[in-house]
């Protein structure tokens, strides 16, 4: 199983990954994001794009990465990662399901100003990329395109990833919580 968390930079991603990651038995962080450092590292300039998630190398490494883990790791799977796109979220997501891969999908929202508040918090420039990104990954809460919206403008962490285990009740047992 694959529990993807999606979300705009400064809505929790990370942090509610490692809660979920600190009380699911055998689970396992993957950031799809190190893929793109590793390109930008070994790819020449002229195939290099602004965001890497518009390299379609990125999409298929991290497509085929997160197949071969999910076919045989007997753990769970962690995905912290924006992914906004609807083509990009079809060639990772969709195409996982249909190899019969469940990936619970689940976006964190917030406001732009908790956003904007969040990431200077965190040390961001104002003139930083991921300031660009807030438009571009804001989605209305309301918006039925993400199966599950979750907001974390005003709660924890903590009780975002309780509310992400208790809605995944199937996998309930003794040997999923740590």
């Amino acid at each position: 199983m694959i529990i993807w968390i999606n979300g705009s930079f400064g809505s929790g991603k990370t942090s509610v990954a490692t809660r979920l990651h600190e009380k699911i038995e055998n689970s396992f962080i993957f950031d799809p994001e190190k893929t793109g450092f590793y390109l930008r590292s070994n790819l020449p300039k002229e195939m290099l794009k602004n965001d890497f998630q518009d390299i379609i190398l990125w999409r298929k490494l991290n497509y085929h990465i997160l197949r071969e883990i999910a076919t045989y790791y007997k753990g769970t799977l962690i995905v912290p990662m924006t992914l906004v796109d609807q083509v990009y979220y079809d060639e990772i997501i969709e195409r996982l399901r249909l190899k019969n891969i469940e990936v619970s999908h689940y976006f964190l929202w917030a406001s732009k100003e908790t956003l904007r508040q969040r990431l200077l918090g965190r040390g961001e420039d104002e003139d930083a990329w991921v300031f660009d990104q807030i438009e571009r990954c804001y989605i209305d809460p309301d918006n039925k395109s993400f199966e599950k919206v979750i907001s974390t403008e005003s709660t924890t962490a903590e009780a975002v990833s309780d509310y992400i285990l208790a809605d995944l009740e199937h996998l309930n047992s003794k040997e999923f919580y740590k």
